[in-house]
């Protein structure tokens, strides 16, 4: 039987239609943005660019990497790295196309997915209608459950489920000489997004989902869960994928997991 597991990532615009439905229609267009920062994010932060609640975010951008094996002893194998933002597909088609690759039950794999990606994608399927049985249906692999076996959010995992302070990708990469989170963060996607520079977003949220794939690499190591040799296998098989595809963002992280293959 194969296995197979779904690397996720998404990046996000702020919803002004629902912040519209907030505030009300005394609150001028060009002050809507500060005043839900103002009002739904964290204090301390600056209204204008503040990160917002998730049900006022909107999907802008999804990422998936997915990976199969046909035993344990086998390494595992990129079938696909790819974002795709909504210049290509509107929100509705990419909230159905993820559903469907959810479809023969992967497990799914995330960077803070429990605590952000995951009930965004829980919201907008609210807002837009869409159906998502396979990502959110009880009769399912339970993803949305926060201690499913069928979904491991790592920075939960690593965090002890929040027991300690939560890292961020960049600091758990950081421990295997990963690159993560370089030429963009996540505050740079809205502005990247206003300015045109769609592509720079979806190749910066490729970069994540790779990155993520080889911290679960190595998570599943630690565990106990991959032998070493079968984790050595998989990073070369990452490293050799990467020099194929030939993309130019993904081409640091091979690196990477050719030198955790050594």
């Amino acid at each position: 039987m194969t296995d197979r597991v779904l690397v996720l990532d998404i990046e996000t615009l702020p919803d002004l239609e629902a912040g519209r439905a907030l505030v009300g229609p005394d609150v001028p267009d060009d002050a809507l943005r500060a005043t839900l920062g103002a009002c739904y994010a964290r204090e301390g932060q600056d209204p204008a660019t503040a990160f917002l609640k998730p049900p006022l975010h909107k999907l802008a951008v999804l990422g998936v990497l997915r990976a199969e094996r046909d035993a344990p002893d086998e390494p595992w194998r990129i079938s696909q790295c790819i974002a795709r933002g909504t210049d290509a597909f509107d929100e509705p088609t990419l909230l159905a196309r993820l559903d469907a690759a959810l479809a023969h039950g992967p497990l799914l794999v995330g960077f803070n997915t429990s605590g952000f990606d995951v009930p965004v994608l829980r919201y907008r399927a609210l807002a837009t209608g869409v159906a998502m049985p396979h990502l959110l249906g009880l009769g399912g692999r339970q993803y949305t459950h926060r201690y499913s076996a069928a979904h491991v959010d790592l920075c939960e995992r690593l965090s002890g489920f929040r027991a300690s302070p939560p890292p961020s990708l960049a600091e758990a990469c950081a421990l295997l000489g990963i690159p993560a989170k370089g030429a963009m963060t996540g505050l740079d996607v809205e502005p990247a997004i206003a300015a045109g520079r769609m592509a720079e977003v979806s190749a910066y949220c490729e970069t994540d989902v790779a990155a993520t794939w080889l911290l679960w690499l190595r998570w599943m190591q630690a565990t106990g869960a991959m032998p070493a040799e079968a984790t050595r296998d998989s990073m070369a098989a990452f490293a050799r994928w990467a020099e194929q595809d030939g993309r130019a963002h993904l081409a640091p992280l091979g690196e990477a997991a050719q030198r955790l293959a050594l």
